[in-house]
């Protein structure tokens, strides 16, 4: 008999570390689980910070292997990363190219990021990451482009992690609580909506490890932890991503929720 398809290998890209398990943490431990190779480009905090550390707690958790960081600092917290640009205010075409070298190194068949509003709060990191991330995937498959960067590689699809506006529900309601905005996208740009329940106790443990966060007040992950179970398992459970094809036109949904 054939050999069943491997799982596609999954490299997903946030602007700051609990980013990754609070927007795709249940989509990582399910393709970890699945025997897929999975792993996560930061494009914040430095390596030796207290948030790196955190970092790679969480991805231990996930099976996400260690933390790729690109280094540069938080838009809003300066010292995440001395004597380093802010994610902004980095040259784009350094930055693209430090992420091309990780696609091409990871070989990744799809990428995970942010969508092109930065998720609910719309927070500028996490909007520059999107454009970046954007231009890294394609730019990958050039050879003609950062040579110095190592083989071409083509993902087959980039999946923007996303809201729906039917989906926000009681978390919008909390971040508005908290003087944050809520962006959603409407219901009909979803391509891959994600049951998570299965791996939502590994979600939460990731989120958990970035202790610094959870002590904030207004953070996402304070805010969370603040609320009782069956509320946070309700916000939880569900992932939701809009599929953007590299390869070619004929995608094929179940990445994601096969």
């Amino acid at each position: 008999m054939p050999e069943p398809p491997s799982p596609p290998a999954v490299l997903a890209v946030f602007a700051h570390p609990d980013d990754e398990s609070l927007v795709a943490g249940g989509v990582l431990a399910r393709h970890a689980a699945a025997g897929a190779r999975t792993a996560v480009v930061t494009a914040t905090w430095s390596a030796g910070s207290h948030r790196a550390a955190e970092l790679a707690d969480a991805l231990a958790v996930l099976g996400a292997g260690e933390p790729r960081l690109l280094g540069y600092a938080d838009a809003r917290i300066p010292q995440s990363a001395p004597l380093r640009p802010r994610f902004c205010d980095a040259p784009m075409d350094e930055a693209v190219a430090r992420l091309v070298s990780h696609v091409r190194r990871f070989r990744p068949d799809i990428v995970v990021t942010h969508d092109a509003h930065g998720g609910l709060t719309g927070h500028p990191d996490h909007v520059h990451t999107h454009r970046v991330t954007a231009l890294a995937v394609h730019a990958a498959g050039i050879e003609h482009l950062y040579r110095d960067c190592g083989p071409p590689w083509r993902p087959r699809a980039l999946y923007l992690a996303t809201h729906p506006a039917s989906g926000a529900g009681a978390l919008g309601g909390l971040l508005a609580g908290v003087g944050k905005p809520v962006l959603t996208v409407p219901d009909e740009q979803i391509t891959a909506t994600v049951d998570v329940g299965p791996w939502l106790e590994q979600k939460w443990a990731a989120v958990l490890a970035h202790r610094s966060e959870v002590q904030r007040d207004r953070s996402l992950p304070a805010v969370l932890s603040r609320l009782p179970e069956d509320v946070r398992r309700g916000i939880l459970t569900t992932e939701w991503y809009t599929r953007l094809d590299i390869r070619s036109a004929a995608g094929d949904l179940r990445e994601l929720t096969a």
